[in-house]
């Protein structure tokens, strides 16, 4: 009867993000970020397994993105599972199953880095690092606004 698409993430950057623009004059932006589920296998010892996500943001929310996130920042991600499917050009299928973010939230200031990334981004100007001096972390809600997305759209 009902259907719910939700997905929310909270890892660190792996890589900066990549922001393009689309013919129609559309931003967008991508990045991938990696959280990490631990257990205790049979013989007692911890096992972490990394899980790598791909995220694309639209609009404002990604020139936003492109503009306070790098490499290593810690964020939060909200959004919906989408599957992008395309021939490569040795003709094989391929797809690729992103979160489609709708609201970011960063959770660490420039230099404050979790995965020694460069922490760079923003360079401590902006919505992150002005809390003069505490050290808790600085979330930055962003949300977007814009209309849905065409896979036309998409560059890349």
């Amino acid at each position: 009867m009902y259907n719910l698409n939700r997905a929310q993430v909270i890892g660190n950057l792996t890589r900066d993000p990549e922001s393009r623009t689309t013919p129609n004059g559309q931003t967008v932006c991508s990045f991938s970020i990696a959280t990490t589920y631990s257990y205790k296998d049979a013989a007692g010892q911890k096992v972490e397994k990394p899980e790598y996500h791909n995220i694309v943001v639209w609009g404002k929310l990604g020139e936003i993105c492109a503009q306070y996130l790098a490499k290593g920042r810690k964020a939060y991600v909200e959004g919906r599972l989408q599957t992008r499917e395309w021939t490569s050009q040795e003709g094989q299928k391929r797809n690729r199953t992103e979160i489609i973010a709708e609201s970011v939230i960063i959770l660490d200031r420039p230099g404050v880095s979790g995965a020694g990334g460069s922490g760079g981004g923003a360079g401590g100007h902006g919505p992150v690092g002005s809390s003069g001096g505490s050290e808790e972390p600085v979330a930055v809600p962003i949300t977007s606004t814009d209309d849905e997305i065409k896979i036309e759209d998409i560059p890349f």
